[in-house]
């Protein structure tokens, strides 16, 4: 709660993933467990139910339990241990996937007890270090929250977690743990960012907060203000910023190998902090209530740059962070309004709540000029994208077949999944404009596609990937290790990718 803090609290105040460390603990298979409130016992399709159930799988099955992934039943006890029968499957066809699926359950099976313990399976489909990190990441996950009241919250933060390792293994499951925390970690912090109202996380708290954590995370970050942007000719950012009150901030954060880097990787991040749709105002309804998560992009790579020295990324990452508002107001960006890039391309507006693309083209630009050997940009961009994969796939797009396959081969391994959409080039003539190189808004279809091809405008033939969140940034409900709200997608899908990146050498 946020009674016992300063009247205007700050992303440092609030944020569970800077406030509250979990202790994690792992222990032998023969070890007590000491201080667990609450336990987990798997229960499979095969194998019969543990006796110390005291119930056969028909008597679970009247309680409404399944032994299933994603099951999970509590059984009442006074003063011992709470224990849960958490529905696995079959324990053979477990992965990684999985594992977090049902380590979540657990989780929320039990919201009132904060020490809780679990067994690491094992599965020929996984290593014991990935089963163990899926579990971290799934409770932590799973019982993330957010909370500005000034009450207490019902439900019990994670205190403490313990990991029961297999004969053998302590040293395996230990490992995997540390990584569970360093990607539950990223993906609280690019929550919390999502998360935090507008008027507590504007572009220059953002920065602030940036400068704050760079250091600790080996990170060399540079903060770019509205003169320094004005000099540069950064005039996407700079005109979407004109209807604010607020000013802009390009942030970029630097991250450099220890020895000779495989590659320099650039990630460009949307960074709307609030979007009214500026001119074009959104209509008020709930999605668009939610319009201060329009910065996804730029916190999801905020919080994966943060994890970049820990998992030993071997490559050069330079972000460009493109923050500001777009807001309504007798100095806001018009219709009919040409803008120059930071490139020299001119972009006629004919919407002005096609704003995040503005505001990228700058940092993509940027990161041309970086010389850097891939770039991958993510956003949320469309609606479009939203329409078509709805909230659980994420689209993505670019010039190059390897670059793709390894942003969505990520996405496989953080369970944060993207979908191919092709750039068909015969679209890009609905950009055209009569005064300007571009518009800055196709036709009233295949609107992600139009978006992904004026991106590629300002890539410059540069190996390039464009990753749409407009769907998977926001859940409507609760699931899995999911909280309803922003969801902080794409943050360990960018720390996956930047750990195992290689340049590609083919076309």
């Amino acid at each position: 709660s946020v009674g016992a803090m300063s009247p205007t609290p700050t992303v440092l105040d609030v944020a569970p993933s800077l406030r509250h460390p979990v202790d994690i603990r792992v222990v032998d298979h023969d070890d007590p467990l000491d201080g667990v409130e609450a336990v987990s016992v798997p229960v499979t399709t095969t194998d019969a139910v543990p006796d110390v159930l005291g119930v056969d799988l028909a008597g679970l099955g009247r309680a409404g339990f399944r032994p299933t992934v994603g099951s999970a039943l509590a059984f009442p006890a006074s003063g011992a241990p709470v224990l849960v029968a958490v529905g696995v499957g079959d324990v053979a066809s477990l992965t990684a996937a999985t594992v977090r699926d049902a380590a979540a359950a657990f989780a929320n099976a039990v919201p009132f007890d904060g020490h809780l313990a679990t067994r690491v399976p094992r599965s020929s489909r996984m290593t014991t270090a990935e089963s163990a990190a899926a579990i971290v990441e799934g409770v932590l996950l799973a019982r993330y929250r957010f909370s500005l009241r000034s009450t207490e919250p019902e439900t019990a933060e994670v205190a403490s977690l313990t990991l029961v390792a297999p004969e053998g293994e302590r040293a395996a499951v230990e490992e995997g743990a540390a990584r569970g925390r360093l990607m539950a970690r990223v993906g609280m912090l690019s929550r919390d960012l999502s998360t935090s109202p507008a008027g507590m996380l504007t572009a220059t708290a953002m920065a602030d907060l940036a400068v704050e954590l760079g250091p600790d995370a080996g990170l060399e970050v540079e903060v770019f203000d509205k003169e320094q942007l004005t000099e540069m000719g950064c005039g996407g950012l700079l005109g979407v910023n004109r209807g604010s009150v607020e000013p802009p901030r390009m942030i970029v954060m630097r991250y450099q190998p220890e020895g000779e880097p495989t590659g320099h990787l650039a990630l460009v991040g949307k960074g709307i902090m609030y979007d009214s749709g500026g001119i074009n105002l959104k209509p008020s309804d709930e999605s668009h209530s939610q319009m201060k998560n329009d910065m996804t992009g730029a916190a999801a790579i905020l919080a994966a740059m943060t994890a970049l020295r820990e998992v030993g990324c071997r490559a050069r990452v330079t972000a460009y962070l493109m923050c500001t508002d777009n807001m309504p107001s007798g100095s806001a960006m018009q219709l009919g309004d040409v803008l120059t890039a930071r490139n020299g391309k001119t972009v006629e507006v004919k919407n002005t709540d096609a704003e995040g693309r503005l505001v990228m083209m700058d940092g993509l630009s940027l990161a041309v000029e970086d010389e850097a050997d891939v770039i991958v940009d993510i956003a949320t961009l469309t609606g479009a994208c939203l329409r078509t994969f709805g909230t659980e796939v994420a689209g993505v797009m670019g010039n190059h077949p390897a670059v793709v396959a390894q942003v969505r081969a990520a996405g496989e391994r953080a369970d944060e999944p993207a979908w191919e959409l092709p750039l068909i080039k015969s679209y890009r003539s609905q950009l055209d404009s009569t005064i300007a190189d571009m518009t800055n808004l196709g036709g009233p279809n295949a609107g992600s596609i139009t978006a992904g091809l004026f991106l590629e405008e300002f890539v410059d033939g540069t190996p390039w990937a464009h990753i749409d969140i407009a769907g998977t940034g926001q859940a409507e409900s609760s699931r899995r290790w999911v909280q309803k709200g922003p969801t902080g997608f794409g943050s360990r899908l960018l720390v996956e990718f930047a750990a195992s990146f290689t340049v590609p050498t083919d076309g």
